[in-house]
């Protein structure tokens, strides 16, 4: 792939300028205009020319015949990695963050919620945020309610406030009496710790010879075993999809559709971004780049947050090739930042 330093600067500098008009107009950009708007001291023909090679390099097409030129997936990834100036955000938009993530009285997924809100509506494309499985927050206590036969709910409290009911279904019948002796021996021992902790913990201590869980939960092991057992609990939250109906017909009219379609499953986007969350910084798929066929023609721009030293999961925004990379990249790693401040301050509901 041609690099930054394989173009003379007059090629540089018109690519820069080509593409920030089609960033900012959405239509082709033929050789006349940039000539005329790019400030050098040279001849049309000389642009012609020049455009020619940044077509040959495979940074421009011209997508009708005669028509003017359009920046590939190519030329706009050199165009992010080597000739974009980054818009630093300004102190409005910074309160506007702030003062719309809530803190003191949210659980961590109203939290993230918000976040996927405000990501959509400070951008105007589509805000995504990983919400993580429940393994990834620390168990605040345990109960377990017998419910008939060799069924026990099992209700886990966790430190950000959110709650979850596990059904156990169970090879024996155990009594109030002994799950009570299990929850209270799994509160005093592991309260505080994350479930995958935990899980890892339980089957030590089981290993130990005459240990006190292996006395204690003689008869309510298997309550603790299958209470902890892995459980996919991911998800994502998706907002404003509409905002990519705006401008969209023909061919691109397809890939919305299987873009919605996918947004609908969450499967492959929800793969997309946990690989994003496991880079630092930001990430950054345009079009194709992604292997994901209904991203083509859109481009995802991400980034990791997390809470407690942890990486939890990762934001992002997904709208069309053309958009404003030079604004959308700073409110994302922004709202990744403050929100894993929100995160780390603990100060959500618990």
């Amino acid at each position: 792939m041609p690099t930054r330093h394989s173009l003379d600067p007059r090629a540089r500098h018109l690519l820069r300028t080509l593409i920030a008009q089609y960033l900012d107009a959405g239509q082709p950009v033929g050789s006349r205009t940039l000539s005329r708007s790019a400030g050098l001291d040279v001849s049309p023909a000389t642009v012609r020319n020049i455009m020619s090679d940044l077509e040959e390099l495979g940074l421009i097409a011209s997508p009708h015949t005669s028509a003017g030129r359009v920046p590939t997936a190519r030329g706009l990834r050199l165009f992010v990695d080597s000739l974009l100036e980054l818009k630093p955000l300004t102190h409005d938009a910074m309160l506007q963050i702030q003062r719309e993530l809530p803190r003191e009285t949210a659980t961590s997924r109203e939290l993230l919620g918000s976040a996927s809100s405000l990501l959509s509506a400070m951008t105007h494309f589509v805000g995504l945020v990983t919400v993580p499985g429940m393994a990834d927050a620390p168990l605040k206590q345990i109960e377990f309610v017998s419910i008939g036969g060799r069924r026990v709910l099992a209700i886990l409290v966790f430190a950000d406030g959110q709650v979850q009911n596990r059904v156990l279904n169970l090879s024996q019948h155990f009594d109030a009496r002994a799950l009570e002796h299990a929850a209270n021996y799994l509160n005093g021992h592991y309260a505080g710790l994350r479930i995958d902790d935990i899980r890892v913990r339980i089957l030590a201590d089981l290993r130990a010879a005459g240990s006190e869980l292996n006395r204690l939960l003689d008869t309510a092991v298997e309550v603790a075993a299958e209470t902890f057992a892995p459980e996919p609990q991911s998800d994502m939250l998706v907002s404003g999809q509409t905002n990519l109906m705006s401008d969209e017909e023909g061919p691109q009219i397809e890939h919305l559709r299987e873009l919605f379609e996918a947004f609908q499953r969450k499967r492959e986007l929800l793969a997309l971004l946990e690989g994003c969350a496991r880079s630092p910084g930001v990430r950054l798929f345009i079009g194709e780049e992604s292997g994901f066929e209904p991203l083509t023609g859109y481009s995802l721009v991400s980034a990791p947050y997390g809470g407690d030293g942890h990486v939890l999961g990762a934001i992002g925004v997904i709208g069309p090739t053309r958009m404003a990379y030079h604004s959308v990249i700073p409110v994302v790693q922004a709202t990744a930042r403050l929100l894993t401040d929100a995160l780390n301050r603990g100060t959500l509901a618990t």
